[in-house]
């Protein structure tokens, strides 16, 4: 007689869950999440090989999680996060599997129950880009999702050019250009360290997806880059742990 894997993880709120569904489903149409002793992970690139999701989710970062051994289950991202939005943020929402199936419990005194077929992965392992950055800086997001908004009124595209002091975003097009300067040591910008002056370009459309997908779980966003190269965001889960990094190549400016 096979005896049942244990699997369970649980957490107190329901933004979390809302903020690695919302952040995968902007990029892959389904995710392979892979659980473990400690904690769960998901890495994957969209189709067009532009950007990429990391998700570390420790197990320290759960109220409760259980898993007496390492397995991967895969789901259709549209409908999980159909699901994990009839959750209300104070819903405790508890993730189990079964039989090939999703079992996902919300409870906060009224009580839900929903069961998700799991399907078959047709994804590959996805490698981390092996990046050195010269520029690390932790902003407010909401002065980074005004900028992105602020830019992308000219522009699809932001270039990010960093000093010592602070951080210049541009945009420019056949309509006109604009720039929005957020100075060093201010209340948007907690953080910035350059170790040499960088400047890229980037797509406008992927970084506002990218923040609107985790903004109600995380006040900063911490952006590392280097001159012409990918830029990496960082938007923590919750106070408990648990992080989402999103990588995106940039654009290469047509000679």
């Amino acid at each position: 007689m096979a005896i049942a894997m244990v699997f369970l993880a649980k957490t107190s709120t329901s933004g979390e869950w809302k903020a690695v569904s919302s952040a995968i489903s902007t990029l892959v149409e389904e995710a392979t999440f892979e659980a473990s002793l400690e904690g769960i992970t998901f890495r994957a690139m969209d189709p067009s090989h532009v950007a990429l999701v990391d998700l570390l989710w420790p197990k320290s970062a759960f109220e409760k999680y259980e898993c007496d051994k390492p397995f991967k289950f895969t789901v259709k991202m549209e409908d999980f996060a159909k699901l994990i939005k009839r959750a209300d943020t104070k819903d405790n929402i508890e993730i189990t599997t079964s039989d090939e199936m999703l079992v996902l419990r919300i409870v906060d005194g009224y009580k839900r129950e929903f069961l998700l077929h799991l399907i078959e992965s047709t994804y590959g392992p996805t490698p981390l880009p092996k990046l050195s950055f010269n520029v690390r800086a932790t902003v407010a997001e909401r002065a980074f999702e005004r900028m992105l908004i602020d830019i992308s009124a000219v522009s699809d595209h932001v270039t990010i050019d960093a000093s010592k002091d602070r951080l210049v975003f541009t945009g420019k097009s056949d309509i006109g250009s604009g720039s929005v300067t957020l100075e060093k040591a201010t209340q948007d910008v907690l953080e910035l360290e350059v170790k040499e002056d960088s400047k890229a370009t980037y797509n406008i459309e992927y970084l506002s997806g990218m923040i609107k997908a985790t903004g109600s779980a995380s006040d900063t966003v911490a952006l590392e880059y280097s001159n012409k190269m990918p830029i990496r965001l960082e938007l923590k889960l919750s106070d408990l742990g648990g992080r989402i990094h999103f990588y995106l190549a940039p654009r290469i400016e047509e000679k």
